[in-house]
């Protein structure tokens, strides 16, 4: 087995190392290969024992990394461990490669002239290592300019195997994201070529996590990793949804970026598994008070940014959907729609989100931390990145203190230091960890500085947490009971570039008698039974600070 596996591989390295001499558009049999040939330059190499493609062969410049190849999750005969079958068929001008295993059917397709692999991809089951993605493996010397924090060539591993330090700055494939409703084209370049994946809206229908869930896009290393991430379990909130993923697609350019508008109407009439064509879909038009995201059910999700007061989404599939009205990136109204072939349904979303008058308020309720400290770098550096501000711990004060000073995430580990001749202690480090800060707040001056002013209300609101980390509140004397341990979602968060998880509120009914017409101090702790060392340890991201 492993002689055979090894003659394929030196086979793909072969044919990715001689020059292309096809000019005819097509798919040709070479050996146990599969030769498609666009006809304008761009010719793959797939192998028929397993689907991978081992060479991308554009005008002569191989494209195609020779030690590791391109292919669906890490290889079809590798992590999903299944043997595959790879058929092929040429038909008006198209040409169509089939990759079938017990539970993948993963296609490539052609068009004659134009130098693009369009992809699809249907899955009736999660592959049983919980990611579904698109990698190509590309040749770094051909194509060596990637996404720069993901560049992580030359680096210390300060993370997992993830996270890395590269001349004094932190670089991870994690910081290559963009929330989905925005990632419709990611690509790498060099020399006068560009490698891009290009993603419609529609195509994000199978997906799980919503419009604002990111994943990677690119890794530079010994290789230039360009992905598409179908399903992940980084930092998902959601079940795993099944069926077709795309159509998307890797283009090849002389350089430039392909546009997001991906022709993909000449599919509709090849038998794809799973692709329901856009006569078989219907639309959603309604009023709104918000800002739409869009439906989604266990089979499907879209989503539509909208002004005005109303909206409109096209190409959904039949069914019955959940649609959820953001504000920011927080959940603020739901409501039912059911979908029809060939028809427009009308909906219309009211927000009902709870907002109280305020004695005074800190962020802005939109499930960010948008305008916190570190907010604006957290999804493309690790916290403790030399380029972060000061973590803490902190002093706040009430009408003085700027938004901007008001870290956006707070952790409960400690750093353990030893100095010469010491026994080991803990100490609070900047930069590296956040254990408590305070609220010095005063109301109006004209009150006796004894005067109790009666029972109140802390609200925060959380946009994820990690190993159950909550918050926990002391004003003046009294401390608050233990709120419940937020839902679990089993990945990092902040260390690896994203504040979306679940929104959570936590209410705080401070007693008559506690607060007073004078200074007062509200401390406010992270707890967890669990533990964890510095940005590892249990945390939570600030959506926002509410008095009422």
């Amino acid at each position: 087995m492993f002689s055979a596996t090894m003659k394929l591989l030196l086979l793909g390295s072969l044919l990715g190392c001689l020059p292309a001499v096809f000019a005819a558009f097509g798919i040709t049999t070479s050996g146990n290969n599969l030769l498609v040939d666009t006809g304008a330059g761009l010719v793959t190499t797939i192998n028929k024992s397993n689907g991978d493609i081992t060479s991308l062969n554009y005008n002569g410049k191989q494209l195609q990394d020779q030690s590791k190849f391109t292919h669906l999750s890490s290889g079809l005969g590798y992590f999903i461990r299944c043997s595959a079958t790879v058929t092929s068929s040429v038909a008006n001008n198209i040409g169509t490669v089939t990759i079938k295993t017990s539970t993948i059917t993963h296609y490539y397709i052609i068009r004659s002239g134009i130098n693009t692999l369009y992809i699809g991809t249907y899955a009736s089951a999660e592959p049983s290592v919980g990611e579904l993605r698109f990698i190509a493996r590309l040749s770094k010397s051909a194509l060596p300019n990637g996404h720069p924090n993901a560049e992580i060539n030359g680096g210390t591993a300060i993370e997992g195997s993830d996270v890395f330090l590269v001349n004094g700055q932190t670089r991870s494939k994690f910081y290559s994201s963009i929330p989905f409703i925005r990632d419709q084209v990611h690509g790498v370049t060099g020399s006068g070529v560009g490698a891009y994946i290009i993603v419609p809206s529609v195509s994000y229908e199978t997906s799980s996590g919503g419009p604002f869930f990111r994943d990677i896009n690119n890794q530079g290393g010994a290789q230039q990793e360009l992905y598409w991430y179908m399903n992940s379990g980084h930092e998902q909130t959601e079940a795993y949804r099944t069926g077709f993923f795309g159509p998307y697609a890797l283009a090849i350019t002389s350089g430039s970026a392909p546009s997001a508008n991906l022709d993909t109407s000449f599919m509709d009439n090849l038998g794809l598994q799973g692709y329901v064509a856009p006569s078989g879909r219907g639309t959603v038009s309604g009023t709104y008070s918000g800002t739409i995201s869009g439906p989604a059910n266990s089979a499907a999700q879209y989503w539509v940014s909208a002004s005005g007061g109303s909206f409109t989404r096209t190409l959904m599939k039949p069914g019955t959907y959940t649609a959820t009205l953001f504000q920011g990136e927080l959940e603020a109204g739901t409501g039912s729609v059911t979908v029809r072939s060939g028809a427009t349904t009308s909906l219309t979303l009211t927000a009902s989100l709870n907002r109280p008058s305020t004695l005074w308020s800190i962020g802005t309720v939109d499930g960010t931390p948008l305008g916190f400290l570190n907010a604006d770098k957290i999804e493309t550096m690790h916290p403790s990145d030399s380029r972060m501000g000061k973590w803490g711990p902190i002093t706040f004060t009430i009408g003085s203190s700027s938004v901007g000073s008001f870290p956006m995430a707070q952790f409960k580990g400690y750093l353990m230091k030893k100095g010469l001749g010491e026994q080991p202690h803990y100490h609070q480090v900047e930069r590296v960890f956040l254990t408590n800060w305070y609220l010095p707040f005063s109301v109006r001056p004209e009150h006796d500085v004894h005067t109790d002013i009666g029972a109140r209300t802390l609200r925060i609101r959380t946009t994820e947490a990690f190993a159950g980390g909550r918050p926990q509140i002391t004003v003046n004397s009294w401390t608050s009971s233990a709120p419940p341990t937020p839902p679990n979602v089993d990945s990092r968060g902040v260390t690896r570039g994203t504040w979306r998880g679940i929104n959570q509120v936590y209410d705080y009914a401070i007693p008559s008698g506690t607060l007073i017409a004078g200074s007062n101090t509200i401390q406010i702790n992270v707890i967890s039974g669990s533990s964890g060392d510095i940005f590892l340890s249990p945390n939570f991201v600030y959506d926002s600070v509410e008095l009422f």
